[in-house]
């Protein structure tokens, strides 16, 4: 009789000891599938964040440029009020051929300045990390980005064909790196074709050429000849004795050297005679 006893005591030690087991072993896998949840929720809501964030970069990049325009890119390429009672004593600066080697220095100037600008990019400055860098440094700082061909070729001496792709793929290469294409175009010495500013339309860009610029004239390759050109409108040394400033002057300088070094000067004596640097936001676009 107590052997029987024994043997039922045994078996239920036996069981309850599995049904322990059991339990643990139930609890911990809730517990690890609770975490792998949870991680899963954590990796979601993380991805779920950058994604608002960088649709909320895309609504202010929108809203940036869906200011209501002020100012006409006229045909003479200066800007133009749209409508009467807008301020006309305004210039625009823009830098070409950007980003070489002083782009992003010259945006800080710009920046610490209060000034805006837009700078026209080419594509053969887009090689490497570190310029795409570089081009994210300048947009981050607010300012437009321009389309100024990949290669910096003369429009007209290549084909058709040839000149869309050096328009779009720049365009689609801008896009990659700052998530946003250009509004503004600009072709290289100013030669365009009527192929060419079809395309850029198309592609949803203003074109415009500039009313002066010295920078890239040997005698004006001088920070202080540059100031006292790009302030007064003058070039004596490249035969023009007369002023060519005037409300709505489109500027034209480029990533040099003697230029970055001029730039702060430039502002300043613009406003000196009582201009504005006009904000790209402002003009009309396609």
């Amino acid at each position: 009789m107590k052997s029987v006893f024994f043997s039922f005591l045994l078996i239920c030690v036996f069981v309850l000891s599995a049904c322990s087991s059991d339990t643990e072993s139930t609890s911990q896998g809730k517990s690890e599938s609770s975490n792998t949840k949870s991680e899963e929720v954590d990796v979601q809501n993380n991805a779920d964040d950058e994604a608002d964030e960088i649709d909320n970069n895309f609504e202010e990049e929108k809203e940036a440029q869906e200011q209501e325009a002020k100012y006409i890119v006229a045909e003479d390429w200066s800007l133009a009020p749209i409508e009467k009672g807008t301020n006309e004593n305004v210039v625009l600066l823009t830098i070409d051929d950007a980003p070489d080697q002083h782009a992003v220095e010259m945006a800080k100037k710009l920046k610490q300045l209060d000034a805006n600008a837009i700078f026209f990019v080419n594509g053969h400055f887009l090689d490497t990390p570190e310029e795409e860098e570089m081009l994210k440094e300048i947009h981050d700082m607010g300012f437009f980005i321009g389309n100024h061909t990949f290669n910096h070729v003369t429009i007209p001496e290549v084909s058709e064909e040839e000149q869309k792709e050096e328009i779009v793929s720049l365009n689609d290469r801008i896009e990659e790196i700052i998530g946003v294409r250009p509004l503004f175009f600009r072709a290289p010495h100013g030669a365009n074709t009527d192929y060419a500013t079809q395309v850029a339309e198309e592609e949803g860009m203003t074109v415009m050429n500039w009313s002066y610029g010295y920078d890239y004239f040997k005698p004006y390759m001088d920070a202080e000849k540059l100031t006292n050109a790009m302030v007064t409108g003058e070039g004596p040394e490249v035969d023009v004795p007369y002023s060519l400033l005037k409300p709505g002057a489109n500027l034209l300088m480029h990533d040099r050297e003697w230029t970055a070094e001029a730039l702060p000067g430039i502002v300043e004596g613009l406003r000196d005679k009582g201009y504005e640097m006009l904000d790209p936001s402002l003009i009309e676009t396609n």
